[in-house]
């Protein structure tokens, strides 16, 4: 593997280190920390992150994803899922989750008739004692009387599982707003059962609205709203607006939003976010002065080296959010491996967790994404400091066969992604560099003609000011 620069670079070094030689020899300097399997999933301390309908939402979808194979986890998920619907008021839901047991949890887990007629018993009286308060107050018409009474409708509805009424219960109360504190507690409100309902559109809606409000948000609110904002944008796969979302949650949110998100998904979303997306790209602005001073060789080390410290500014380093990945050692783990370029030890705990992030209500459809872009990420940035690659050391670092390896940077080339042409036959991966200078020279000539044009040009409307050529014209017509 061939450096562009003779002289010593400590990051390119580490790099070559990654890669080992073919027999592995690089990768026994650096020892081996213990990984968490996937397969050690404690679903019971899972749950314990959350409460109210997520709590049970989560637990019901680890149930139906978590495979045919491994019906002690689906059984342990509905158990749990059984006991707190039972704390609440759900029948309808409580009525689903008994079928989906189906008697295999014993004579405690199946149909309890009474409690459901009671439930639904109380739940009558309480509705029309609601409606009439409600009809009660727009008699009066004392806005905020009609406003708690929208809300106790709506809280009603959410509590019996009625998210679409509950959500225009939420909404009613707009109308009847009278502080910025009424209306921050209506967005949250339709924040939450939106988020239940899969409605993202309203949740980014609701989130620009709370943050449009004349009166200052606390710290938990803000970081409530930068969490909701975050999950709407990791739901629209704008991986790059939730990664800064959830950046720039404060640690203050702690377990004050657990209705909806925990802190250590925090960690899980907006790290794997920001690895698939922070590139170069972002500082393109800050940096292309001193790019647009270097020569070929220096460029790509000072890039490369610059991404990877920007990785550590907004991730690594990034004061609140370290808070975070305190929680999630695995997380921190790998993105610590992706900014010290060791992309084996990365990968492997990207492997590892996998089984367990495919079990998220909110990630399971960004995995295989987020796990790509990553990975090619890896592979561009391996690239970057190097005229040429051995494809053998590459295939080594990255614990991967050479055909393999190979279909990867082929369609990485492809893709535009890697400006490099690969030897089949030495498997060797040369890179394609821009001639800069000779693109400087180029750059400076089109400026020069451009300027020569605009001179011409102002001289030829000097002379026609001078000599009155327009007003010669005009008085000619007349």
């Amino acid at each position: 593997m061939d450096a562009d620069d003779e002289s010593s670079n400590p990051m390119i070094d580490e790099i070559y280190a990654n890669g080992g030689s073919p027999e592995g020899g690089g990768g026994e300097k650096r020892s081996r920390r213990l990984i968490i399997s996937g397969d050690q999933f404690d679903i019971e301390a899972y749950a314990s992150l959350y409460s109210g309908r997520t709590k049970i939402a989560r637990l019901l979808f680890i149930a139906d994803h978590c495979g045919g194979d491994n019906s002690a986890m689906q059984l342990e998920a509905l158990r749990m899922a059984f006991d707190e619907i039972k704390k609440g008021e759900n029948t309808q839901l409580f009525r689903e989750v008994v079928n989906k047991i189906g008697g295999r949890l014993g004579p405690d887990y199946t149909m309890d008739v009474a409690w459901c007629e009671t439930v639904d018993r109380r739940a009558e009286q309480k509705k029309e004692k609601l409606d009439n308060e409600l009809n009660a107050y727009r008699t009066n018409l004392i806005k905020e009387s009609i406003r708690m009474g929208y809300n106790d409708f709506g809280d009603f509805y959410y509590a019996h599982g009625q998210l679409g009424e509950a959500f225009k219960s939420y909404v009613r109360t707009r109308d009847y707003c009278t502080t910025s504190k009424h209306i921050i507690h209506m967005c949250m409100s339709a924040i939450l059962v939106s988020i239940e309902m899969g409605q993202f559109t309203h949740v980014a809606s609701y989130v620009s609205k709370a943050e449009q409000t004349h009166e200052a948000l606390d710290q938990i609110t803000a970081a409530k709203l930068r969490c909701a904002a975050g999950l709407a944008n990791l739901v629209s796969k704008k991986y790059k607006l939730a990664a800064r979302k959830f950046l720039e949650t404060a640690p203050e949110l702690g377990s004050h939003y657990n209705e909806v998100i925990a802190p250590q998904d925090v960690a899980t979303y907006g790290g794997l976010c920001a690895l698939a997306t922070f590139d170069r790209t972002e500082l393109k602005a800050s940096t292309l002065t001193m790019i647009m001073l270097l020569n070929d060789d220096c460029e790509i080390s000072i890039v490369f080296l610059i991404l990877i410290l920007y990785l550590q500014a907004k991730v690594i380093d990034n004061i609140n959010f370290r808070n975070f990945l305190e929680l999630v050692p695995e997380v921190r783990e790998l993105i610590n491996d992706f900014y010290s370029s060791h992309y084996a030890s990365c990968l492997e705990y990207l492997a590892n967790l996998k089984a367990n992030l495919l079990l998220d209500i909110h990630l399971h459809d960004h995995v295989e994404t987020l796990y790509d872009q990553i990975r090619h990420k890896a592979l561009i940035q391996y690239t970057l400091p190097f005229v040429s690659v051995d494809l053998q050391m590459m295939a080594s670092a990255f614990k991967t066969t050479i055909t393999g390896l190979e279909k990867e940077l082929v369609a990485l080339i492809t893709d535009n992604q890697i400006q490099a042409r690969v030897d089949s036959h030495n498997k060797i991966l040369y890179a394609r560099h821009a001639d800069q200078r000779n693109a400087t020279f180029q750059r400076v000539l089109e400026t020069g003609r451009v300027f020569d044009r605009d001179v011409r040009s102002m001289l030829l409307r000097t002379n026609l000011i001078k000599y009155d050529y327009n007003a010669r014209s005009l008085s000619r017509k007349l």
